[in-house]
């Protein structure tokens, strides 16, 4: 293989290699949800007091919001986000009344500390 050939070559795949690593960081710095309570698609015989939502990254509450809808897609008051003391990550959300029996869907959008947004619902069933 000739010189140029070659230095063609190792120019183009290390475009390549930048390139995949720059899309590679932007896939990973946005807040993906990791864990909640109650679990999705779980059934609990205990109506929780609070949702608690973990994320893989730091998230901003003034920019961030968690609803809740019970049967019948009836929208359920819940207290205002907060994110559980030295956890930037883990965001609560009470509630204010007790649950009743059903299926309930928690829809939620995030902004994580970098500005970048996410959003998503899950599920669960109190008996």
């Amino acid at each position: 293989m000739s010189t140029k050939k070659l230095m063609r070559l190792r120019l183009l795949s290390s475009a390549c290699v930048l390139a995949a690593g720059m899309i590679s960081q932007q896939a990973f710095a946005h807040a993906h949800l990791k864990t909640e309570t109650p679990a999705a698609d779980s059934q609990v015989t205990t109506a929780p007091g609070e949702l608690s939502l973990g994320f893989s990254e730091g998230i901003e509450p003034n920019f961030s919001k968690v609803e809740l809808s019970g049967p019948g897609n009836t929208p359920i008051k819940t207290g205002a986000i907060k994110l559980a003391s030295n956890n930037n990550t883990q965001v609560l959300v009470a509630l204010p009344a007790p649950l009743t029996s059903g299926k309930y869907l928690v829809s939620w959008h995030v902004v994580s500390v970098d500005g970048h947004k996410t959003q998503g619902t899950y599920s669960f069933t109190v008996k």
